[in-house]
């Protein structure tokens, strides 16, 4: 497979493309603090958008607690908060009644500001529950939808959801269908997302990375230590439990290294249990939530970046710790291969495989000059992609479909 900046996008919208001011709804139910990777991507690219003028945004997302918020970011765009009974024992992590729940009020809040504002399209991330949200104000209103495939929308991506799968496949592929554009975070799950609709046309826009904001400082590393690091939810489907027990052969040939969990997730105290049981109490540290201003001190302080997961789209984290210089060593899954050529700038290991995971951490543990490289190769990698190129490319669709919209509407 071709590294991902070899790639080319399935949609090429003209560079130049007239566009009118537009006014655009964006449906998201993760949003910081809130969820993961597509909250943050949620995040940096409302921030790109605040800086043009010529787009005026509706976000709508969850909040924390029971109480409905109402936010500016820049003068342009308005973040609505929506109350859905949110756990704050577990922030990270969306109860299927909680996703019922941000449904009904998405979808009610969104009729509600469609009958207020002309929107000229809509924007959700995840195919479920957003997407079905955007297709329903399509029928209603007319306004054309994007949908951004961000990983557990697609069949087959999350175990968790493979008996649900069974029954909404039909509804998520009608969404699909209907949408003006079907955009993958990356090129794995497009071709994950072909599996189920093998007619749909789907582009490719990845994640981006802010380069000024995560950067490599290899000065604040411990020399007489060797520090793995995995930033992630703490759920079954990260496979962190490989990793605790590849660290356990790991910890009783080299007594300096370390390993820093940082996430939280429905997982955390089972694998507490599980590093207890193992006893290595003084060398695994489980940081819970790091607020995302401070998650640069931990990579700069690692070795090493190791996600082990058993499904991804493209992964924020992976991202993050590229641009903070850290050799990347993952599982062969989404956006993995986009990320990590093998041996260049870390290591691409098999699904569910400690020992796999010990050879490789090993050869960066034994090998600092092959951790040095791989380093600078990580670096190089994050440098090619920043979210002011993502917002463009996104910005091109908008106006593409925008334009469709008003012909469609006479």
């Amino acid at each position: 497979m071709k590294p991902w900046w070899k790639l080319d996008y399935l949609f090429r919208v003209p560079r130049f493309m007239f566009c009118e001011k537009m006014r655009i709804l964006f449906f998201n139910y993760e949003f910081p603090p809130l969820g993961g990777g597509a909250g943050n991507a949620s995040y940096y690219l409302l921030r790109e958008y605040a800086k043009n003028s010529e787009i005026e945004i509706d976000f709508v997302t969850s909040s924390a607690d029971d109480h409905h918020h109402l936010a500016k970011f820049g003068d342009n765009i308005t973040i609505h908060r929506l109350p859905v009974g949110k756990n704050q024992t577990n922030i990270h992590f969306q109860t299927k009644k909680e996703l019922l729940k941000y449904s009904w009020a998405a979808y009610s809040y969104g009729r509600m500001l469609a009958k207020s504002k002309h929107y000229d399209l809509s924007h959700s991330f995840f195919s479920v529950p957003c997407g079905f949200i955007s297709m329903l104000l399509k029928w209603e209103f007319k306004i054309p939808y994007i949908v951004s495939l961000r990983g557990s929308d697609v069949p087959g991506y999350s175990e968790r959801f493979t008996f649900l799968y069974k029954f909404i496949t039909p509804i998520i592929k009608t969404i699909w269908k209907q949408a003006y554009f079907v955009i993958a975070n990356s090129q794995g799950l497009k071709e994950l997302a072909l599996k189920s609709a093998s007619q749909q046309k789907i582009g490719v826009i990845y994640n981006g990375i802010d380069i000024n904001e995560f950067f490599p400082d290899h000065s604040r590393a411990n020399p007489n230590q060797f520090h793995i690091i995995c930033v992630s939810r703490v759920t079954p489907r990260k496979g962190i439990r490989f990793l605790v027990q590849a660290f356990k052969i790991l910890a009783g040939r080299y007594n300096q290294i370390r390993l820093v969990i940082a996430g939280d997730g429905n997982e955390k105290k089972s694998l507490e249990q599980l590093v207890q049981g193992l006893g290595l109490e003084d060398k695994v540290v489980f940081l819970g939530v790091v607020p995302h201003e401070k998650v640069l001190d931990y990579y700069q302080k690692a070795n090493i970046f190791v996600l082990p997961s058993l499904n991804e789209g493209m992964s924020n984290t992976m991202l993050e710790a590229s641009a903070a210089g850290l050799p990347i060593v993952a599982t062969d899954t989404g956006g993995t291969k986009e990320l990590v050529s093998d041996g260049i700038n870390g290591f691409v290991i098999k699904m569910k495989d400690s020992n796999d995971l010990v050879e490789k951490i090993e050869r960066i543990i034994l090998n600092p000059n092959l951790e040095k490289a791989m380093a600078q190769e990580s670096r190089r990698l994050a440098e090619k992609l920043n979210w002011e190129i993502v917002a463009s490319q996104y910005v091109q669709l908008y106006c593409e479909t925008s334009n469709v919209g008003k012909i469609a509407r006479g």
